[in-house]
């Protein structure tokens, strides 16, 4: 897979594959946190850091696993690196910004368990990248979430100020707009290879 380049698998991981709306990973902060959109891209920012700080991590770890003749241990690996890297940003957020930390509430911590972030380290170690790849690919993958986190915070904005039935209101409304959403992300499966 190293013959591709890095801008492609950017934009593979940022619109054709998005993680949220294409493969569906990330959806307790899409639907939980997008209600608000600086609220929205702000947490897109975390998500994007912890994206590329685990893969970086991640390609090291990899290659020390396979030096040591030890690959079983990537999964525990990743999992403790991205835990690490949430509670980083979750200590720099309850410093710097109070408001957004009681904003985020129960989402920030729950980023250690997003399934994209794990999956954007066992994707790259699937696919084996080298370490510019894997950084297009975590930079793609973050900018993906985060551009789906804002698109759904700004329908879901725009949608409070208008007169909309109550059979639909809340939850269902949510789900209607995120498969729309998704739909419409996959136009550009068109431009992969």
């Amino acid at each position: 897979m190293n013959n591709v380049s890095p801008l492609q698998i950017f934009i593979d991981a940022c619109l054709i594959n998005n993680f949220v709306l294409a493969m569906f990973l990330g959806i307790c902060p899409f639907l939980g946190v997008s209600d608000k959109t600086d609220k929205a891209l702000r947490m897109g920012a975390a998500v994007m850091f912890v994206m590329l700080v685990s893969s970086t991590c991640a390609f090291g770890i990899h290659k020390a696993l396979v030096a040591i003749n030890a690959p079983y241990l990537h999964l525990i690996s990743y999992i403790v690196v991205i835990a690490s890297a949430v509670q980083l940003v979750e200590m720099f957020i309850k410093k710097f910004s109070p408001a957004l930390f009681r904003a985020l509430g129960i989402f920030l911590p729950l980023i250690t368990t997003n399934c994209a972030i794990l999956g954007v380290a066992l994707f790259q170690t699937n696919r084996q990248y080298d370490f510019i790849r894997c950084l297009s690919f975590a930079l793609g993958a973050g900018v993906g979430f985060t551009l789906a986190l804002l698109f759904m915070s700004g329908l879901r904005e725009r949608l409070e100020l208008a007169d909309v039935s109550s059979v639909v209101k809340g939850a269902a409304l949510t789900l209607i707009i995120a498969g729309i959403l998704s739909m419409a992300f996959m136009g550009f499966a068109g431009m992969g290879k």
